[in-house]
């Protein structure tokens, strides 16, 4: 498909979704279906989908150690080994994961070519790209920990530890959360990057854009819902103890935008297992990343291996004998 019409595409589904939802709470009062009924559908969704896309990815056999790596490799006892480029033991595998997921090591050293007039080669460096990807995973982590406030009672240290940490300024009345700030900010950076290179735009498809507009969608519909529409807090609290507790009811006075920010949810949870959004979990079963490189210490043999009849070239040579010794050839037995 082509890159803008995948953008309009997404553009046109995300509106459609905008409009069922309006519809079917404004009008049609479906506040049941769009607030139990779909919710649990994706969360049952979400859940055989992981499990279904990472039992797949288990199931699947790695031969041999593939491992990716940019450091020297350990060695003789006189070579210094880089034991987090290169590891070679567990722990330092884990080491090398926890920065990867925690930091986006990778990315940080990622660099850009572009070929400049000469002709000649630029390598520059990548970092835009890194610190918007971290800080919207990060604002987001953050997010999900304050919701928690409203699926617990009571509501865990943690959770009002992150709340207070993200609302250190306490900017205006309701506090003003920087992570509300920081991941509008990163998805709008990722979305202008996706359409202003155009290399980016050349290879984006329509699932690119979805998963951008959704996530886009359901920041602004909260950030409307805390900031500048009132809404029944303790109905919706009410509503997520019911879902938790699988004992559901819809209170009134709940404004229409909260359906619509859960129904996008819903379909992001629902979407999930089935998009990009699983490197969430493919991350740790990557066979370039989980395994250790001892290849010069240990020998792993490739369980597809199986017995080979093979002709030798002493077999060879008793076969074809007559006809060598004929040629002139010389023979090793004699």
């Amino acid at each position: 498909m082509n890159p803008i019409v995948s953008f309009f595409f997404s553009v046109f589904a995300i509106l459609i979704i905008l409009l069922l939802v309006w519809v079917g709470v404004g009008s049609a009062n479906m506040y049941y279906l769009f607030g139990v009924i779909i919710p649990y559908l994706a969360v049952l969704t979400f859940i055989i989908g992981f499990i279904a896309r990472m039992v797949q990815w288990a199931k699947v056999p790695v031969p041999f150690r593939i491992t990716t790596t940019c450091g020297q490799e350990k060695s003789l006892p006189w070579i210094k080994a880089n034991e987090l480029e290169s590891p070679t033991t567990t722990f330092g595998v884990v080491k090398r994961m926890a920065l990867e997921v925690l930091f986006f090591r990778s990315l940080f050293r990622n660099t850009n070519v572009e070929l400049k007039d000469g002709p000649r080669v630029v390598y520059w460096s990548a970092k835009w790209l890194w610190l918007g990807g971290l800080a919207f995973h990060w604002s987001f982590l953050f997010i999900l920990l304050r919701h928690l406030r409203f699926f617990l009672e009571p509501v865990p240290g943690c959770v009002l530890m992150a709340q207070a940490l993200d609302g250190f300024f306490q900017i205006g009345t309701p506090v003003l959360y920087m992570t509300d700030l920081i991941i509008l900010a990163a998805l709008t950076y990722l979305l202008i990057r996706r359409l202003a290179d155009l290399q980016v735009r050349y290879i984006s498809l329509f699932t690119d854009y979805f998963a951008l507009f959704m996530l886009l969608g359901l920041a602004i519909s909260g950030v409307l819902l805390r900031y500048f529409i009132k809404t029944d807090i303790s109905g919706i609290k009410e509503l997520a103890m019911g879902l938790v507790t699988f004992s559901p009811s819809v209170p009134a006075g709940v404004h229409p935008i909260f359906f619509i920010h859960l129904f996008m949810l819903s379909i992001l949870v629902a979407y999930f297992p089935f998009s990009k959004l699983m490197h969430m979990g493919g991350v740790f079963l990557s066979p370039t990343r989980n395994l250790a490189n001892n290849n010069r210490m240990k020998r792993h043999v490739n369980p597809w291996d199986y017995p080979v009849k093979v002709h030798t070239y002493e077999e060879w040579e008793e076969e074809f004998r007559d006809k060598i010794k004929a040629a002139g050839l010389p023979l090793e037995k004699v």
